[in-house]
This record gives structure tokens, C-alpha cells and sequence, in this order.
């Protein structure tokens, strides 16, 4: 049980990153590779990071000026804030990618993340609802979808669902990844049943916050 509440607490936007994204895992310890400044081995404050991110997305702000409507160099400046837990400032380069070009699923499905950690559940959830249109079977956004709905909305049915159809159109995933959703199914298939029966095998799942 505390293995699965770790899984989706560290889950969304991670587990199915690939070369497209570089975002690592932010768990809600705050614990991330984000710039370094904290004192003593210590996690950087909020400022700290901001900073730093700043720093890091200078160069790639300048190349924006002459290239504004450059969808790569758009990613990466919202990933380097992403990365930094400043998900309010990263969500804005990744919606200037959607009006690029809106079937540009990788960037919808970060800012899908970026959304559900500042707290927009709703708004998250229905992004990656809007990529699926786009792309069915994409398996990040099958995973974060099922990852948003038990622990931002207490669906464990609709997660449930969503981790189904990513086994079912992903065959291809890695052993690993298909061992995670395995546990992540039958975790929620237990969490149904307790719920039919009156009794839950899941702790309510913690709303979307700005942990990340």
C-alpha cells in the first residue's frame, strides 16, 4: 500500500518520460535536481530555484527574441522552470507551443503536469483528455491521466480505466513500466472493491499541489 501511494506521489509526468523530455521526478518532498543554493546540503528555497532557473533560461530567452514562435527552444525554457518547481512560470512557453501548434502532444502533456502541480486539477486533467484526442494510445498521457484522476479527484475507477487502455495500446513498454501499472491496477481494483464492500484500501489521494 505505501509502495503505491509513493508510485502516485511521484508519478505524474515521470514514469514515461523519454528523450523528448528531461523533466526529472519531483516527489512531494521537494527533493528534485533543480539548481543548487540551499546551505549545508539543504533544499534551496523557492527563490533560490527561481533564480536559478532564471539564470539557466536567460540564453535560451535571448535566441526566443529573434525565433518567438522556435517550439523546441519553447520546451526547453518551460522545462527548465518545470524542473525548478516554478510551474506558474513554465506554463505560459508551453501554451505558446499549443498555439503553434496545438497537436503538439509532448508539450500539451507538460503542461498538463505543470497545471496539476500549481493546483489546476481540472484544467490538467482536461488537457491530457485534449491530447488523447490528438494522439489515443499516448502513454504518458494515459498514465498521468489515470495518476490525476485517483490522486486529484479520488477516481479510482477513472484511473483504473485509463491504466487499462495503456496496456492495452502500449504493448511495446518495458517490463519495469508494465510491472508499475500491473500493481497500479490491481491497487485500484482493490481500492473499488473496499469501496463496494465499505471499506477502502487506499488512503484518499492527495489533491494537486504545488509540490512538485
Amino acid at each position: 500500500m505505501a509502495a503505491v501511494c509513493l508510485i502516485l506521489g511521484i508519478a505524474i509526468g515521470y514514469l514515461f518520460r523519454g528523450s523528448k523530455s528531461t523533466v526529472p521526478v519531483v516527489t512531494n518532498t521537494r527533493k528534485t535536481s533543480a539548481p543548487a543554493g540551499g546551505m549545508g546540503g539543504e533544499m534551496p528555497s523557492p527563490e533560490q530555484m527561481k533564480h536559478g532557473a532564471d539564470i539557466q533560461a536567460a540564453p535560451l530567452l535571448e535566441k526566443l527574441k529573434s525565433d518567438p514562435n522556435n517550439s523546441s527552444l519553447l520546451i526547453q525554457v518551460g522545462s527548465i522552470y518545470e524542473r525548478a518547481q516554478q510551474f506558474k512560470e513554465a506554463a505560459p512557453y508551453y501554451n505558446k507551443v499549443l498555439q503553434i501548434d496545438p497537436k503538439n502532444v509532448t508539450a500539451r502533456t507538460e503542461l498538463a503536469s505543470s497545471l496539476y502541480y500549481n493546483g489546476s486539477v481540472d484544467e490538467a486533467i482536461q488537457q491530457l483528455n485534449q491530447s488523447l484526442e490528438y494522439s489515443p494510445n499516448d502513454a504518458n498521457s494515459l498514465f498521468n491521466l489515470g495518476a490525476m484522476k485517483w490522486r486529484g479527484k479520488h477516481d479510482a475507477a477513472g484511473a483504473l480505466a485509463a491504466w487499462q487502455k495503456l496496456l492495452k495500446t502500449n504493448p511495446k513498454l518495458s517490463a519495469d513500466k508494465k510491472t508499475t501499472v500491473k500493481q497500479l491496477i490491481q491497487e485500484a481494483e482493490q481500492h473499488i472493491a473496499g469501496d463496494k464492500t465499505g471499506e477502502t484500501s487506499l488512503a484518499a489521494p492527495v489533491n494537486g499541489t504545488k509540490t512538485q
